[in-house]
């Protein structure tokens, strides 16, 4: 983010808002963007799952797992938390069998900064991976 914009934050998991800077055409005034964790989760669900190796997302615990499968949530296994401006990522995969697991995560990491960063224009702190399982496609 350039230095004219000015990044706050709104809560512990409050939208990343951005100041835009003064426009050089008439008629154009200050305005303000808001983005929430939620589409930010949409974001990284969405390049999560076409990233190799990883053949699915999981909840963090049992009762985060109820929760969003009563409310049909298609962001599960992404949270989304932004603390003093910062952007941080926590994602729960589940990984195919046979492949390198450090580096099927360190992908998931590379992807998800570069797509969230690409969408927003705002730098992501940190990207979080935590494999739950370890699944076997094919028994052939």
């Amino acid at each position: 983010m350039s230095e004219s914009k000015s990044e706050s934050k709104s809560g512990a998991n409050g939208p990343i808002q951005s100041q835009s800077p003064p426009s050089s055409r008439p008629g154009q005034g200050r305005g303000r963007i808001e983005v929430s964790p939620t589409a930010i989760a949409s974001i990284a669900y969405d390049v999560v799952l076409s990233c190799y190796g990883v053949v699915g997302v999981a909840d963090k615990d049992l009762a985060t797992g109820l929760v969003n499968t009563l409310s049909r949530d298609s962001r599960r296994g992404i949270k989304v938390y932004i603390r003093d401006g910062q952007i941080i990522i926590n994602v729960y995969v589940v990984i195919e069998y046979g492949t390198r697991i450090a580096a099927v995560a360190q992908s998931v990491m590379n992807v998800v900064k570069f797509s969230v960063e690409r969408a927003l224009g705002v730098p992501v702190a940190e990207v979080n991976v935590f494999v739950t399982g370890v699944r076997i496609s094919n028994i052939d």
